[in-house]
């Protein structure tokens, strides 16, 4: 089972180890500033800058509007820009729009540095546009991500049978935002004790979901539109507070 309200799995410390391994390998090889652990964060989060081109300030974010100011910078070279900036004890999250508003992919925004990068999980690992399917290089001042790289370790092989990542079939063909909710709401039921879906988002590839309890936003999950496979967001830590 999951806690939710923790930013933790129970028991998953193979998915910590595995992920952690890939994200300093590439950024070793990339030449990237892997020194960004503060106080606590997530121990992913110290692996993050460096990939995927980040934004290094050095100046420290702590409000929402300062997040998506980030954001908006990142996203710019991209011609995206912020939608739905989210705060989490481990940092900020925010959705990159395009011009034609629809959801493009997702980034965190680390509040000691203002560095901007690629979400973990299924932004960095399913997005067929701005991911490594799509063998995306995105570079930058900490580094870039190559075509592929890690796609064995994190494409579902190794972190089969893991709470996090649960497939519900590989190749069943296009999932709809109806099916990704109904597939989320059967996850969460076998895996995480009272909460449900929220509105299924698309991104390309996949949907992201907020997790709710009593209609009150706790955090994230994904479900991967061709697999119906789900991720849940574990390396946010607890809900603050949002802004569209």
């Amino acid at each position: 089972m999951l806690d939710p309200d923790g930013g933790r799995t129970i028991g998953s410390m193979g998915t910590w180890v595995a992920i952690a391994l890939f994200m300093l390998a590439i950024v070793s090889g990339c030449g990237g500033d892997d020194d960004q652990a503060a106080n606590g964060r997530a121990a992913m989060m110290q692996f993050g800058p460096g990939m995927m081109g980040y934004t290094p300030t050095g100046t420290p974010v702590r409000t929402l509007e300062g997040a998506r100011r980030q954001a908006n910078q990142f996203g710019a070279r991209l011609g995206l820009r912020a939608g739905e900036v989210m705060e989490f004890t481990n940092g900020y999250y925010a959705e990159l729009r395009d011009d034609r508003d629809a959801n493009a992919t997702e980034v965190l925004v680390d509040p000691s540095t203002g560095a901007v990068w690629i979400e973990y999980g299924p932004a960095m690992m399913w997005n067929t546009r701005y991911g490594m399917p799509a063998g995306y290089r995105m570079q930058g001042e900490g580094g870039m991500m190559g075509d592929g790289m890690g796609w064995g370790m994190m494409g579902g092989r190794s972190l089969r049978g893991d709470p996090t990542w649960t497939p519900y079939g590989k190749g069943v063909g296009k999932v709809s935002a109806g099916e990704a909710e109904r597939i989320a709401a059967r996850w969460l039921g076998r895996n995480v004790n009272g909460l449900e879906p929220g509105e299924a988002e698309a991104f390309p590839g996949y949907y992201t979901l907020h997790t709710e309890r009593g209609g009150e936003v706790v955090g994230m999950l994904s479900v991967n539109a061709s697999t119906g496979a789900v991720w849940y967001h574990w390396w946010h830590g607890r809900f603050v507070r949002m802004a569209e």
